[in-house]
């Protein structure tokens, strides 16, 4: 299974907050994504340490990502599925 990839918005929203993922939090995300795809999920909220990330299963891409900090009264729209890491 190839990795992941980040879309453009996923990686300005992460660098420009100064956010980086480490092998292990790489690794356990690749594992959330493929867990959500065996349960036929196509577009996933992945909740990661501090982060929260939406995740297109099918294509394998993060589309957007978020902080702890910027979570606050947030709303996520269209999406099938919640995975908790």
């Amino acid at each position: 299974m190839a990795g992941l990839k980040f879309s453009r918005h996923a990686s300005e929203r992460l660098e420009s907050r100064q956010i980086s993922l480490s092998p292990q939090q790489m690794a356990r995300l690749e594992q959330g994504v493929a867990r959500a795809a065996g349960k036929g999920a196509r577009e996933s909220l992945v909740l990661l340490d501090d982060l929260a990330l939406v995740v297109s299963v099918k294509n394998r891409t993060v589309i957007t990502a978020a902080s702890r900090q910027d979570l606050r009264e947030s709303v996520f729209t269209n999406i099938d599925s919640a995975v908790l890491l």
